[in-house]
């Protein structure tokens, strides 16, 4: 069997307590956390993002954190690059990287290696569409990729506009759907010796809990980071601000709706966001279910858990 370099993703839905026990899985196996989020890898935009802060990391390198200016562009392209550095840099250092973070398709560009280089940015197309977006909205072109790509328009949110730009140059350069491809992609074979861990709660308990976060988000100054935010020059065609709370509160403080209006959208859209998350994870293949409704709640009781998968499934590797 050909030696393969580890790696271990813990992921899940929003608000579902992923930073806790990823470090004491680091802690536990001697991990180092690159973060699939983005929204971390922006510096100031720590309440919204609801960013890993200093003294929880318990001593545990983190990466892909505090590493743009919210006025850069971040995409999956750069992630994954960014990600592979740190990745080659924590085995340099005998230590394990744990990918942990909610974003599905960062996590599966670098799982599987997919292959971004193929096809270069339409500049003259993109420019149009997202003029067309400035005249008519939005949802003008999200009705375009459902006519053209109902698969992909499945899973991106109308209101994500880079992404449904993505996907519509796509097919216009190519004559296929971009979830084809990815789909093509995806089925290729990991380079990697991974453990794919997907946390997950009862829907109940989620969405309190992310209405809880909403909520201390809001008392931790949310409306202030993103005052300073929009100072710096940051607009609603700004990557950063696209974000969930991000983009709320930003119309709140354009005068485009009230803060309770605002509020209420965070709420609503992150539960929604939870929800596509878990449909994008039931699709992936290889993965281990990590459900606290049955493991437990507490970070003993899920670490004991993820670490006896571990163990076993080494050990068919080692057989097989």
């Amino acid at each position: 069997m050909v030696n393969m370099y580890p790696l271990i993703i813990l992921t899940g839905p929003t608000a579902v307590g992923k930073t806790k026990i990823s470090i004491a899985l680091a802690k536990a196996i001697g991990g180092e956390i690159i973060s699939a989020d983005s929204m971390q890898v922006y510096r100031h935009m720590d309440i919204g993002s609801a960013k890993v802060q200093k003294e929880e990391m318990e001593g545990i390198p983190h990466y892909l954190i505090d590493c743009l200016e919210p006025t850069e562009e971040f995409n999956v392209v750069l992630f994954q690059k960014l990600a592979k550095q740190a990745m080659a840099q924590i085995w340099s250092d005998h230590k394990i990287p744990i990918i942990v973070g909610g974003t599905g398709f960062y996590i599966q560009s670098v799982l599987y290696d997919i292959d971004f280089t193929e096809h270069e940015e339409d500049k003259e197309y993109r420019a149009y569409l997202e003029a067309l977006a400035r005249e008519k909205g939005n949802h003008c072109l999200y009705e375009m990729l459902l006519e053209k790509d109902p698969e992909s328009a499945s899973i991106i949110h109308e209101n994500n506009s880079k992404r449904v730009i993505r996907a519509l140059e796509f097919y216009a350069q190519t004559g296929t759907k971009i979830s084809a491809h990815n789909e093509t992609e995806k089925q290729k074979r990991s380079p990697y010796d991974f453990h794919y861990f997907v946390l997950t709660d009862e829907r109940e308990k989620l969405y309190a809990n992310i209405d809880k976060r909403v909520d201390l988000m809001l008392e931790q100054g949310l409306v202030r980071e993103v005052l300073k935010l929009k100072e710096m020059g940051c607009n609603r065609d700004s990557v950063s601000m696209q974000g969930l709370g991000y983009k709320e509160i930003l119309a709140y403080l354009n005068e485009e709706c009230s803060l309770e209006e605002a509020v209420y959208l965070i709420k609503r859209d992150t539960r929604h966001f939870a929800k596509r998350q878990l449909t994008w994870f039931r699709r992936e293949r290889d993965v281990c279910w990590v459900d606290k409704s049955v493991v437990g709640e507490s970070t003993e009781a899920l670490l004991h858990y993820m670490e006896d998968i571990i163990k076993i499934e080494n050990r068919k590797k080692q057989i097989q």
